[in-house]
């Protein structure tokens, strides 16, 4: 395991395979989710997309992270990817690079979350798409949601923390 205390200890791929630092988040309040396209609870971009605009001037994020490792539903280029969300959501926030959340290919920073925030029955894998990581100011993880938990029902815990 690594000696990660925050999300500023990680990087993250943009869609162009650009490294960005994490360190820059630090200050923000945070939601990191893993995304599909082709999944029922692809719906949710709605309630991303709406918790971003509501609180994104208040120092609030929403980072997605495309994922294809349930169901195969998100099979897509990064191109591809964008344009559905863009299209069918008028998605705003960022898309980063398609990512494996499980497995010896996990990106480090989904295996720090589920370390500091293990699920149901302290399995730390996670289960499907759209599960959710809110983060605090200090880039501490907070709270893990499950993929049934709509962003709108986020609201409240995401206000405590703005």
């Amino acid at each position: 395991m690594s000696d990660a205390k925050t999300i500023a200890d990680f990087t993250a791929t943009l869609p162009n395979g650009e490294a960005v630092s994490l360190a820059d988040k630090l200050g923000k309040v945070i939601l990191v989710v893993n995304t599909a396209s082709k999944c029922g609870f692809t719906p949710q971009y709605d309630g991303l997309e709406g918790l971003w605009r509501k609180y994104k001037d208040q120092g609030f994020e929403v980072i997605a992270f495309p994922c294809n490792q349930f169901g195969g539903q998100e099979p897509g280029n990064a191109g591809e990817i964008e344009e559905f969300c863009k299209v069918n959501f008028g998605l705003s926030f960022p898309l980063m690079g398609k990512i494996e959340v499980n497995g010896s290919g996990a990106t480090p920073l989904y295996d720090w979350m589920k370390a500091e925030a293990p699920g149901l029955m302290g399995s730390k894998s996670i289960k499907w798409n759209f599960t959710k990581f809110l983060i605090d100011r200090e880039g501490h993880v907070v709270r893990r949601y499950a993929p049934t938990d709509k962003p709108e029902g986020l609201a409240k815990d995401i206000e405590k923390l703005l």
